[in-house]
């Protein structure tokens, strides 16, 4: 039998990478009465930050009653995970019906069309780190990198970071580009170009970028 364990998140940690990793369903996890007030604290399973502490209990053990001299089998549900892109242009409609070619970790190539929202939405693994998106639109390729896993919470500047290059607003890695990058995201949504990670930039941010 397993033990109960108090896992010390790390950066790209979510609760799906978490559960799988210890063979639980993400809402085994995310719902147990003593992550409660780490779940009222994120408010999201994808957002975590390093050194938070999620509780994972143990493995129960399960068993089903089948009859004998037959072939059975059995379905591990609850797996994979989805990830889910939204893109926009200038004017803020959906980009619908843009070709597009995603490579996941190098292993999975998925193709298709936004749909009429301009949303991709596939299935990945739980543990999956990366992704690599092209649209086609016409002749004209737009190319993006983009993480997987968990993310840090938008009030941290790493947390908006990670938001905004996966909203394809280029932040290197360093103050100025940062600033930079926030006041593009501020002025193509209609806010005040401060640069700075206010409150009301943090919520377009979430509204955005989903989580």
């Amino acid at each position: 039998m397993s033990e109960d364990i108090r896992h010390i998140a790390k950066d790209n940690d979510c609760i799906s990478s978490i559960a799988e990793k210890y063979g639980h369903f993400w809402e085994t996890v995310w719902n147990h009465p003593e992550n409660a007030e780490l779940k009222k604290k994120r408010g999201d399973p994808n957002v975590l930050y390093s050194g938070d502490e999620v509780f994972v209990p143990a493995l129960r053990e399960g068993s089903e009653q089948i009859p004998t001299e037959k072939r059975h089998r059995f379905r591990r549900k609850g797996v994979p995970a989805m990830a889910r892109w939204r893109f926009r242009d200038e004017k803020g409609n959906p980009r619908a019906g843009i070709e597009y070619v995603l490579i996941i970790d190098d292993e999975k190539t998925v193709e298709g069309k936004t749909d009429s929202d301009g949303v991709i939405e596939v299935p990945i693994s739980p543990e999956a780190k990366e992704a690599r998106l092209t649209l086609r639109d016409g002749e004209h390729e737009e190319h993006y990198r983009m993480e997987l896993g968990g993310m840090d919470p938008v009030s941290e500047e790493s947390g908006a970071i990670k938001r905004l290059e996966n909203l394809g607003v280029d932040c290197g890695r360093d103050g100025d580009r940062f600033e930079q990058g926030l006041k593009e995201f501020q002025l193509n949504h209609g806010l005040e170009a401060t640069g700075k990670l206010d409150e009301q930039t943090q919520k377009k941010l979430l509204e955005e970028h989903g989580c």
